[in-house]
C-alpha cells in the first residue's frame, strides 16, 4: 500500500517511523511521537534492532501492543498504520515489518514508505541518510527511488559519494538538484558539505500530513 503526503490525516492513521534504534509512535492525545522499546534487547552491530523482535516474537507483539493499548485503546482493528522506514530497508525485511504489526493485533493494515521519499515534495532531489549499517544515497523523482546506492558507514567517503552524485543519472549531468542530508538519527554531521541538512524535528515537520491512499 502506498504513501502520500501533503493532505490531512484520516482519523483512523496512525503515523511510526522506524528509526536505528527504536519505534516512534503518533500520540493520539499530545501529538508528539512517543518511542516503543522492546526490554532486553541487546544492540548487535549492523543489525536493525528489530530483527531481534523474532527471537521472542509473541513477548515483543505482546509488549508493543500494552504499548499502543495505553495510547489509542483497545480498538486498534480499525488503524491503518503508516510506517516511515531506513533507506535501506530489504524486501524481507520489509515483509516481516508488515507482518509483525499486522499479526500483533495492533492494526488493520501497514504501508511502508522509505524516509528518502518523505523527505521533500519536489519533483527531483538527491537524499543522504544512515542506517544502523549503511549509507544510502538516492536519487528521487516524482516521488520514486530512481536510482540508489549503498556504502559501507564506516569506511566511506565523503569525496567519493560527492563525486558519484555528479554522475549517479544522466539526469543528474546536465541539471542541478537539490542534495537533503537526514540527520534524523544524529549521525550525519560529516555529510554536511554535501547539501542541505534536515534535523529529526524537521523530517517529523515533513512528515507530519502523511496519509495512506485510499485501500
Amino acid at each position: 500500500m502506498p504513501l502520500r503526503t501533503g493532505v490531512d490525516f484520516l482519523a483512523k492513521t496512525i503515523p511510526m517511523i522506524i528509526t536505528n534504534t527504536e519505534i516512534l509512535v503518533k500520540d493520539k492525545e499530545s501529538g508528539e511521537f512517543n518511542a516503543f522499546n522492546m526490554p532486553s534487547l541487546n544492540p548487535l552491530p549492523n543489525i536493525p534492532f528489530y530483527h531481534q523482535f523474532a527471537e521472542k516474537i509473541a513477548e515483543s507483539q505482546y509488549y508493543f501492543k500494552q504499548f499502543m493499548i495505553g495510547m489509542y485503546g483497545k480498538r486498534l482493528s480499525k488503524y491503518i498504520f503508516a510506517i516511515i522506514v531506513p533507506d535501506d530497508t530489504s524486501k524481507l525485511e520489509s515483509i516481516f515489518i508488515n507482518e509483525f504489526f499486522v499479526n500483533s493485533d495492533t492494526c488493520k493494515a501497514v504501508a511502508q514508505m522509505p524516509m528518502a521519499q518523505a523527505l521533500s515534495k519536489e519533483e527531483r532531489y538527491i537524499s543522504v541518510s544512515c542506517s544502523h549499517r549503511n549509507v544510502i544515497v538516492k536519487y528521487i523523482k516524482n516521488g520514486s527511488a530512481i536510482v540508489t546506492k549503498m556504502y559501507d558507514k564506516n569506511t566511506c567517503s565523503v569525496k567519493k559519494i560527492k563525486e558519484d552524485i555528479k554522475v549517479f543519472h544522466i539526469d543528474l549531468e546536465y541539471n542541478e538538484v537539490p542534495v537533503y542530508v537526514n540527520n534524523f538519527n544524529h549521525n550525519m554531521d560529516r555529510f554536511e558539505e554535501l547539501g542541505e541538512m534536515i534535523s529529526s524535528k524537521q523530517f517529523i515537520d515533513k512528515i507530519a500530513n502523511i496519509d495512506v491512499e485510499k485501500l
